[in-house]
């Protein structure tokens, strides 16, 4: 297990590598990454190279025994790369170059710029790639295109079309150009992006705009697989959570070694379950609040290639920016910690190890705060460090459980986020994140149901899961969806959403009945659907129980049951919308196809959830448990069972005695009959299970 920082021995006020390092050790950290920001550093005039200062940082952490991970440079550009070579700066959609002063502000296809990045990568990794303390790579940092409109890059534009589509009548015929007179008769004529309306081309350029990203983390990581042995890794640190939009985490995954995300949440009130709903802090004020960020966080990460993942950033005293500063309450950075770890982390790290004096950073603070001592984050943090050596190696390379399986959608969030289905909830303006937005409501849902989740990407392998969801699956092709519903036929349950279907792969809209390709499947049509300027307060029927005062919210499908073997299950309190189901359920096949046609709040996402999980004979774990706990299972390496109970309240909680027996792991006691699990406030447990063999 792999447990640690972000160090910046170049921003310290004074030299102090030596206590840092010293203080790494005290706290049992085990891995530092280094590196990201140094070009100007290492290269502060054009060809005049400075790198001999880095030796002596790295020396020290590997005569700690702490593990390190050397990060390209390329990110954040020195002040003379800008200043001679302008052209390398990224042009915005009015025309103007992005100006000088932050980070992140290049285009990067321009090979002036990927000469200069080359070239200091390779200088550097010529000398210190082989460092016996240097265990991977890490390439750039928190990628994406910045929405560069360079001329260069609108022409690479035209030719991945000519690539993809082969001709121009193709195009006009699949982006339905005959609209607005916007045929094409000849490449030249396809305009740039920032005057664009088709849905068509938008969606093939947010396509694109993610294919660069990769394409240029790939061009880094063969450059810097030249010079790595062959027990060091390459990974990139990906924006998590729903991330950039013009990142794809599953094919940057696929291009690197090891799949490496950044996890800021929110801390004090926002990691409580219940969420604590209205909270201005970030990040809850933009991916929402409660214990739920962590695990979506995790269970995304995990199914990119449905193995271990990094955490390269995690919060430490705070994230963000000055007014954003909330440490978190005693026991919260434990339960950050082991809680992504029962969910398939191998790595867990802090950006960054000392709060900044300078720069805009400030306070985005670290372990350490601006007077550089011992505080309450760092003990916390050490105390976790004393519990990851003694039980690192069986928390290393687990398997979480899953018994439900989401379908996350690129292609559906970019496509939204053109022509999104949904207002901001205070209605002023079409909501850019309603694919975000509809998907963390029914993974929520599932949360609160208690159910382990895995994300895939759209038209992967689903596997065994009982339950598969495909929330807002707004763009997909015919095989997608026959393999949806071929799954259901197989005897799985699954569970559409508005919006399922109803697009092709081009984000036209499908000249069949809604939900399209999927009808059959689900039992039910529509050709109408409505916004809802308010919610509408819904009842329960056919087994599903729904608590009082839950609502539909934004959106409503105008269900028509088409077959007799379609339940109601849910109704809209309406004197108009209350002729159509809110959610449905089908037997086909084998299995089963429900249709939730709104977007459900808290409660209702909640109920369905349920339902669902009891009727695909999934019995959730920690059912009856207060509120606040929640358990998990994963499995080691070697075969063993573990359970992961917590408490995300200032309440105590003694669990029953025959919840689960074996020991835990932390207090190093026996548990089961006459020794129940205590769960203080912000507190969690690790069992290892007892045999039922035994």
């Amino acid at each position: 297990m792999l447990y640690g920082v972000s160090y910046y021995w170049e921003y310290q006020p004074f030299d102090r590598l030596d206590d840092d390092v010293a203080m790494m050790q005290q706290a049992g950290i085990n891995y530092a990454r280094i590196g990201d920001a140094i070009w100007s550093l290492c290269e502060p005039a054009e060809g005049d190279f400075r790198i001999d200062w880095l030796q002596r940082v790295l020396d020290r952490l590997h005569a700690a025994d702490i593990k390190i991970i050397l990060t390209t440079p390329s990110y954040a550009i020195p002040p003379w790369l800008h200043r001679r070579h302008p052209e390398v700066m990224a042009i915005r959609a009015d025309g103007s170059p992005t100006p000088y002063g932050g980070r992140q502000n290049v285009d990067i296809t321009n090979p002036t710029y990927r000469h200069f990045a080359e070239r200091i990568i390779r200088l550097l990794w010529e000398r210190y790639a082989d460092h016996p303390g240097v265990i991977g790579f890490q390439v750039d940092n928190e990628t994406g295109t910045v929405g560069a409109q360079n001329p260069a890059v609108i022409d690479a534009f035209t030719e991945h079309v000519k690539r993809r589509y082969g001709t121009v009548d193709r195009v006009n015929q699949l982006w339905g150009l005959t609209y607005w007179s916007h045929r094409l008769g000849d490449w030249a004529d396809l305009w740039p992006p920032a005057g664009n309306t088709s849905p068509g081309y938008d969606l093939e350029w947010r396509r694109f705009q993610a294919q660069l990203t990769t394409d240029f983390l790939r061009w880094q990581a063969d450059i810097v697989r030249e010079y790595a042995g062959p027990d060091q890794f390459v990974i990139h640190d990906v924006v998590g959570f729903h991330g950039r939009s013009e990142a794809d985490r599953y094919a940057i995954g696929d291009a690197m070694d090891v799949v490496a995300e950044n996890f800021p949440h929110a801390t004090q009130d926002g990691l409580a379950h219940p969420p604590v709903d209205g909270l201005a802090m970030y990040p809850a004020n933009t991916t929402g609040p409660g214990a739920v960020q962590l695990y979506q966080r995790s269970d995304m990460a995990y199914g990119v290639k449905r193995k271990n993942f990094f955490i390269t950033e995690m919060n430490p005293i705070s994230i963000a920016n000055s007014d954003n500063v909330f440490p978190c309450y005693d026991g919260q950075w434990r339960m950050a910690a082991f809680s992504t770890i029962s969910r398939g982390a191998d790595m867990v790290a802090y950006w960054h190890w000392h709060s900044l004096h300078y720069g805009h950073e400030i306070y985005s603070h670290g372990i350490l705060n601006h007077d550089l001592e011992r505080n309450r984050n760092y003990d916390e943090v050490a105390g976790i460090g004393r519990d990851l050596q003694r039980h690192g190696d069986t928390l290393t390379g687990l398997t979480p459980d899953s018994e439900v399986a989401f379908l996350y959608s690129y292609d559906s969030r970019w496509a939204m986020a053109n022509q999104p289905p949904l207002k901001t909830p205070d209605g002023r303006r079409p909501d850019a994140g309603s694919y975000a937005r509809i998907f963390d409501a029914f993974y929520r849902g599932f949360f609160d149901a208690r159910a382990q989740a895995v994300v895939l990407r759209a038209g992967a392998d689903l596997g065994d899961h009982p339950v598969v969801v495909a929330p807002g699956l707004y763009v997909a092709d015919d095989q997608t969806l026959a393999g949806l519903a071929d799954y259901a036929e197989q005897g799985g349950h699954l569970v559409l959403t508005f919006r399922t279907g109803y697009a092709d792969e081009y984000a036209r809209a499908r000249w069949l009945r809604a939900p399209g390709r999927l009808r059959e499947a689900a039992g039910i049509g529509y050709n109408l659907y409505s916004d809802l300027a308010k919610p509408l307060p819904v009842t329960g029927s056919g087994g599903l129980s729904i608590p009082a005062g839950a609502q539909a919210t934004g959106w409503m499908d105008e269900l028509v049951v088409e077959d007799e073997a379609t339940e109601v299950l849910a109704s809209y309190d309406h004197p108009h919308f209350g002729r159509f189901p809110a959610v449905t359920s089908h037997r086909f096949g084998s299995g089963r196809v429900s249709y939730v046609g709104t977007l459900p709040d808290a409660g209702f996402a909640c109920s369905i959830a349920d339902w669902v999980l009891r009727t695909s004979g999934v019995t959730p774990l920690g059912a009856g448990l207060p509120e606040s706990v929640r358990f998990t299972r994963s499995t080691t390496r070697d075969g063993r069972r573990l359970a992961f109970l917590s408490n995300w309240s200032f309440d105590n909680h003694r669990l029953p005695d025959d919840l689960v027996a074996g020991t835990d792991l932390l207090a190093d006691a026996d548990v089961g009959p006459g020794r129940p699990v205590e769960l203080g406030p912000w507190d969690i447990r690790i069992i290892a299970e007892a045999d039922a063999r035994d």
